[in-house]
């Protein structure tokens, strides 16, 4: 069994250094991790939903966010408080560079403090290792994919009314 723990957290890192980081090529594109798009993204185009009845990818960086922080707190067997899925997807629309700029830094910090957490674990036996680790790759992996295909639809209206 230690093998086979061995082989999926290397397996499971290197899919999320994917996601979050830099692509390896098991399953993106070249440059479309989920900091490597959001850096090619300004404060105007996260600021834009692309319908009256889509999210902003301000508010998709922020529910993210949020949803890590969340996980972070299941993963270390504990039960937060006062958790509101719906909060930022109600009030997260516009942003300023400077907000912008803070979303990604605060996205970073919450990434780095669930890999931590997650390098941490001794096994990836308990529900709170394997299914937090899984839902951190899947969720993310999911918004990531919204993310480029707003961004997609962004440029194209942008390009459209210039």
């Amino acid at each position: 069994m230690a093998q086979i723990t061995s082989t999926f957290a290397q397996e499971y890192f290197e899919l999320l250094e994917e996601t979050f980081e830099q692509v390896h090529g098991t399953y993106l594109d070249r440059g479309t991790s989920l900091f490597e798009t959001l850096d090619t993204i300004s404060a105007e185009m996260a600021s834009r939903p692309v319908s009256d009845n889509c999210a902003s990818i301000a508010a998709q960086v922020e529910h993210i966010r949020y949803y890590l922080d969340v996980l972070a707190v299941y993963m270390q067997g504990q039960k937060p408080e006062n958790v509101d899925w719906k909060h930022i997807w109600r009030t997260v629309r516009a942003v300023t560079p400077q907000e912008w700029e803070t979303s990604i830094s605060q996205l970073r910090a919450s990434y780095h403090h669930i890999l931590s957490l997650m390098k941490r674990f001794d096994t990836w036996e308990g529900e709170n290792e394997m299914g937090g680790a899984l839902a951190v790759l899947v969720h993310t992996a999911y918004h990531l994919g919204e993310i480029r295909q707003a961004l997609c639809t962004i440029k194209q209206q942008l390009s459209a009314t210039n």
